[in-house]
């Protein structure tokens, strides 16, 4: 399904992540694409409140939790600056679609990283 949300396409997921040799692009990518898989779940389920919001945030915070050990494999992790651009790209898509009220730190309550 397609992202119909001009904020969201308009958006450049992790891009701090991609200009830091650190972290690996083909790792970065799967982080992005599981960003993208939130914002079409958004826009595909609609939900009504925060508490909906937050059960599709949490399934993608699990996501990026599995994705730490390719970081591990690739000689990288998710750090603090990574930390703070998924959080802040978490936040970013929350507010894009109308939740700007959410709490960046319940969007991302599930991390493991």
């Amino acid at each position: 399904m397609p992202i119909t949300n001009q904020k969201v396409t308009e958006h450049a997921f992790l891009q701090p992540l991609y200009v830091d040799d650190f972290f690996p692009d083909r790792v970065v990518d799967k982080g992005r694409e599981i960003l993208l898989r939130l914002c079409e779940r958004i826009e595909a389920e609609q939900p009504v409140d925060l508490q909906a919001l937050y059960v599709l945030t949490e399934a993608a915070t699990e996501q990026f939790n599995l994705l730490e050990a390719e970081f591990e494999a690739a000689g990288s992790e998710i750090e603090t600056v990574a930390r703070e651009e998924i959080g802040e790209d978490f936040w970013f898509v929350a507010s894009a679609y109308g939740f700007s009220d959410a709490d960046p730190e319940e969007l991302i309550a599930a991390r493991e990283w």
